[in-house]
C-alpha cells in the first residue's frame, strides 16, 4: 500500500474522508491540533519547512488539506507559504504524487453560462482567494519544474450526502459530498500518469447541472458522483 501523508488531518474536511481512504493506502495523519475523534496525529506545522520536510520522508504521496481564512498573516502563511513548503519537500524527498485543494475561483463570473470547463481563475480582491490563487501557481511551477505528478482539486462547499427527504434546490454548484471527495482522492493517489505533471479539476457532486463540467475528472480520474443528481432534484408525479 502507498504511504500517504495527509496534512491538515484534524481540520474541517479530512476527518470526514479518512475512514474511506484507510482501506486503500497507508495513511500518516499530520496537523497542529488533535484529531476530533482522537486518532493519533503527528504534529506538523505546514508553515515550518523543517517539519514538513521531515514528515515527507518515505512518502509516496502528500494530500494537502490545510487552510486558513480569517487571519491576515496566518492565511498567507498556511495557504501560500504552506503550499510552497509541501512542494519543496516533495521535490527533495522524491514524493511522486501531490494532491492540492482549494476553492473554485470562477463563481460570479459564469453565473449564466453552461459547460464551463477550465475557465481562468478570477480571485478578485478577496484575500483568501488571492492566497489560494498564489498557491495554485506555486504548486504548478514546482510540479512542472521537478516533474512531480500533481493534482489540484477545486470545490467550494463540502457536506455529507443529504438525506432522501432533504431539498437540494438551493445547492451551491460546486458542492461536493465527503464520500465523493474521498473517491476522488483515492483515484488521484492511484492515477498512474498526470499529463504535463499538473492538472486542475472541477469537483462537485451535482453532475447533470450542466454548468461546471466534470468531463476532465471523469476522463483522467474515472471520477463520478455516487448518487445521480435526479435523486436530489426530482419529485414524485402527483397527477392522479
Amino acid at each position: 500500500m502507498k504511504k500517504v501523508l495527509l496534512i491538515g488531518a484534524s481540520g474541517l474536511i479530512a476527518p470526514h474522508i479518512i475512514p474511506s481512504l484507510e482501506p486503500h493506502c497507508d495513511l500518516y495523519l499530520a496537523d497542529i491540533k488533535p484529531h476530533p475523534e482522537g486518532r493519533p496525529v503527528q504534529r506538523v506545522d505546514v508553515t515550518d519547512y523543517a517539519q514538513v520536510r521531515h514528515a515527507a520522508d518515505g512518502m509516496d504521496a502528500i494530500l494537502n488539506f490545510t487552510v486558513n481564512r480569517p487571519h491576515p498573516a496566518h492565511t498567507f502563511h498556511v495557504n501560500t507559504l504552506g503550499a510552497f513548503h509541501v512542494m519543496k519537500a516533495a521535490a527533495e524527498a522524491g514524493v511522486r504524487k501531490v494532491i492540492h485543494t482549494g476553492p473554485a475561483m470562477v463563481l460570479g463570473w459564469y453565473d449564466h453560462d453552461f459547460d464551463v470547463a477550465e475557465a481562468p481563475h478570477a480571485p478578485s480582491t478577496y484575500y483568501y482567494f488571492l492566497t489560494k490563487h498564489l498557491s495554485y501557481r506555486l504548486v504548478e511551477s514546482f510540479a512542472r519544474t521537478y516533474r512531480i505528478p500533481t493534482l489540484c482539486y477545486l470545490f467550494t462547499q463540502l457536506r455529507h450526502r443529504p438525506a432522501p427527504t432533504e431539498s437540494m434546490l438551493s445547492a451551491h454548484p460546486f458542492t461536493i459530498f465527503f464520500n465523493d471527495l474521498a473517491d476522488a482522492c483515492r483515484q488521484g493517489i492511484e492515477l498512474s500518469e498526470v499529463p504535463g505533471y499538473y492538472q486542475e479539476f472541477n469537483l462537485h457532486s451535482l453532475d447533470g447541472q450542466d454548468r461546471y463540467t466534470l468531463e476532465k475528472a471523469k476522463r483522467l480520474l474515472g471520477y463520478a458522483p455516487r448518487t445521480p443528481i435526479r435523486e436530489y432534484f426530482g419529485r414524485e408525479n402527483t397527477n392522479s
